[in-house]
């Protein structure tokens, strides 16, 4: 038995860094990986060699379906609103975060509605870092799971004090920029005490790092270092340790003394806000083999 999830992102990478693994992992395991990305990037930061004559966005349309391909995903749908840029405040009237959300929210749910989807995944409310593009994630993907009945809805996080430990454990590696200094993250991501899911994905390491790497243009830079390039010069066990788990927040269960492994565990139990909090959970998509799925159309990835 084979199921859709469908990883809802703001701009190329963004698929990468955040959940890479699993989606390679349920990718591996047979089930139907989709990826929709809200923006093609274009206000992202690169070098010269990227940016001239405007060509960013198609640049980075290109490693989003390297990206893609690597991830083992089915499909890529680009959406095509406009990046927002980092602040926003330079956004054009059109930007992604200045939309109604219900507008790119009734396409999203279009999407799920076609594709079966048994799982969104989108982003935590702060949007992780607080870009507002991954703010106008997270809204669009409560209103389209909420319009297309979507079973489960995850939003991708990070641990940010397991990330405050890791940036500690790589100093010999990290570069020497305030941008990565462990206590930047104090308020960023998820406070630990909210996160429902920690997903093992350090089988899968080898082929996120591909990944990451297909986004050659958000490694590039013309003075400062970037977090992709730092990211791709670790070795490969430290990369294994700093990049071997992802986190998600499941909405409508409630944080348990231990994590989950299986990121659709509630499809197994209706009563999911009531799991128990000592239950240990090693296949991710266990709670599915034991459904009675809705009937589907077969279809070719």
């Amino acid at each position: 038995m084979t199921f859709t999830i469908v990883f809802f992102h703001a701009h190329p990478d963004d698929e990468a860094l955040l959940t890479g693994g699993t989606m390679a992992r349920l990718a591996a395991e047979g089930h139907r990986v989709v990826l929709a990305v809200a923006t093609c990037g274009e206000a992202g930061l690169a070098s010269q060699e990227f940016t001239a004559g405007g060509r960013l966005a198609s640049a980075r349309a290109l490693e989003l379906e390297e990206s893609a391909r690597l991830l083992g995903c089915a499909r890529l749908e680009i959406l095509g609103y406009a990046d927002s840029g980092m602040d926003g405040t330079d956004a054009p009237v059109d930007g992604f975060c200045h939309l109604p959300p219900e507008v790119p929210a009734h396409r999203l749910a279009a999407l799920l509605f076609e594709e079966q989807a048994s799982v969104l995944v989108s982003y935590d409310p702060a949007g992780g870092y607080g870009h507002p593009d991954h703010v106008q994630v997270h809204r669009v993907g409560r209103i389209a799971s909420s319009l297309a009945s979507v079973p489960v809805l995850l939003e991708a996080t990070v641990d940010r004090r397991a990330l405050q430990r890791a940036l500690k454990a790589v100093t010999w590696f990290r570069p020497r920029s305030s941008e990565f200094e462990p206590s930047r993250f104090d308020s960023r991501y998820a406070d630990p005490s909210t996160i429902t899911h920690a997903v093992d994905v350090r089988p899968y390491t080898d082929r996120k790092r591909a990944a990451i790497a297909a986004h050659a243009s958000q490694a590039s830079a013309d003075r400062e270092d970037r977090t992709i390039a730092w990211l791709l010069r670790l070795p490969g066990p430290v990369f294994r340790l700093a990049m071997g788990r992802e986190w998600f927040t499941e909405v409508g269960r409630l944080p348990g003394r231990r994590r989950l492994h299986d990121p659709l565990a509630s499809l197994h139990d209706p009563q999911a806000s009531l799991h128990d909090p000592l239950a240990s959970l090693h296949d991710p998509l266990a709670s599915l083999h034991d459904r009675t799925p809705p009937r589907r159309r077969s279809r070719q990835p």
